[in-house]
């Protein structure tokens, strides 16, 4: 246990309550990672914790005395402190009615969502685990504390957290839990999109999003709609072995193998919502094939719709939105095509052109590796293409305007004309050259170019 929480548990046991660490530390330290999150809970009244912890020289912050909750600051690093309690009902299946504090920690373990949860530890006590935490972690498997479908009904929130903790630990679901996960996803309709992002946000994060697509589909469309039609979507395309769910489930997984498990933030997102128009952008010709004309330009605005609305950042909106686009963009092991692409990316998101181009080149490898066999190869093809952009990176990408070697002023003094619209022309028209490989950014030649044409 850390020093500075170890503080705040002497300070209280010293003014005659009993305190425990809970929760996350103990699990974590169970399984080898202990972090620097601590949290205590005591059977001090809140009131009595914040005066002894004071008494004791520690700094206090009132964060949730509603719930019995204190911070403590000691050494500059939080310990939430809260009083033992037990909840009412959940009217809103989120926020308890009633808080009622309680003077048996066992009452206060019985109320935690997961056995791994619910565990509590003290330097002389030892670990108390009244529900079998330690066990399922040897087991690997997340399961609820006491009646499953209760503490779903107790806050649906729990639902995607289940999921969250699975993927971020490795383990399964335990049977009667996930049973009442499933029959409970669907009042996450009534929680906060912004929390639900949150989850989201912390599933994809665990880098196993593709388990949970394969897993637990039920509780992902549950908390994102958009992706419910995906499950089972024949695409009749001489591409695609696979309906699109199982494809963008290869994708995800594509994507953390060929980052290493460093996927970006912005590429996990697009990596899971990259195809979520395919069916409503889907049409049959007269062969019988399905086509989906139109499907990166609208998963990008379908991808806005849905991260905006999970509250997620702007910036990384953004630039999902820009790879999705692309992602069925034509791309060349050529300098022309290349600089295109960047120019492109740039174009959406000022400044991160270049991080973006290897997010895209990744997410079309994901792409084709999981699609139909035959489309595989392009995957090694795009290390072609990478290796032409690492190139171009090296000797000093040309993104967008400002790249060039030549600014405003030597466009206004070669040509010799005046401020304005004009100048801006004249500038994208380098731009363009360049990109296509006519002119090379170099000072002295785009000069030349200024004044003798």
């Amino acid at each position: 246990m850390p020093a500075y929480a170890l503080r705040v548990v002497r300070a209280l046991e010293g003014a005659g309550f009993e305190a425990w660490v809970v929760g996350g530390f103990v699990r974590d330290a169970l399984m080898g990672g202990a972090g620097h999150d601590v949290d205590v809970t005591t059977s001090a009244p809140w009131q009595q914790t914040a005066r002894v912890l004071r008494a004791a020289g520690i700094e206090v912050h009132e964060t949730g005395a509603q719930h019995g909750t204190v911070t403590a600051v000691v050494d500059g690093l939080p310990v939430e402190t809260t009083t033992y309690r037990v909840e009412g009902a959940y009217s809103d299946m989120r926020h308890p009615d009633v808080v009622r504090f309680v003077e048996d920690v066992r009452e206060d373990l019985a109320r935690r969502d997961f056995t791994v949860n619910a565990m509590a530890y003290h330097p002389e006590r030892g670990l108390l685990d009244p529900y079998g935490g330690q066990e399922d972690l040897g087991r690997g498997v997340i399961r609820a504390v006491g009646e499953p479908r209760r503490r779903f009904e107790e806050d649906a929130l729990r639902v995607l957290r289940a999921v969250r903790f699975a993927c971020r630990l490795g383990f399964t679901i335990e049977p009667a839990t996930r049973e009442a996960l499933v029959a409970c996803a669907p009042e996450l309709a009534g929680i906060a999109h912004e929390r639900i992002g949150q989850e989201m946000d912390g599933i994809l994060a665990s880098g196993r999003v593709a388990w949970a697509l394969r897993h637990e589909f039920e509780v992902l469309a549950a908390a994102i709609p958009e992706l419910a039609p995906m499950r089972g979507f024949d695409q009749k395309s001489p591409y695609h072995a696979y309906d699109v769910l199982e494809h963008t489930a290869r994708v995800c997984a594509g994507a953390e193998e060929f980052t290493g498990g460093f996927a970006p933030r912005a590429l996990r997102w697009a990596a899971l919502l990259h195809d979520v128009a395919k069916p409503a952008c889907w049409s049959v010709d007269e062969g019988g094939r399905g086509h989906f004309f139109g499907h990166p330009e609208e998963g990008a605005r379908m991808a806005g719709e849905v991260m905006g609305r999970l509250a997620i950042e702007r910036s990384t909106v953004r630039e999902a939105q820009a790879i999705i686009r692309l992602h069925d963009l034509p791309i060349h092991p050529t300098v022309r095509s290349i600089r295109r692409m960047l120019a492109k990316l740039e174009g959406a998101c000022p400044g991160r052109g270049e991080a973006l181009a290897h997010a895209l080149i990744d997410l079309k490898r994901s792409d084709a590796v999981g699609k139909a066999p035959k489309c595989m190869g392009y995957a090694a093809e795009l290390d072609a293409m990478e290796r032409v952009l690492r190139a171009e990176i090296a000797r000093g990408a040309v993104c967008a305007i400002g790249d060039l070697k030549v600014n405003g002023a030597d466009v206004m003094r070669e040509r010799g004309i005046e401020p304005g619209p004009g100048v801006g022309m004249v500038l994208r028209s380098l731009l363009d050259a360049v990109l296509a490989d006519e002119l090379p950014n170099d000072r002295e030649a785009l000069l030349a170019e200024l004044r003798y044409r």
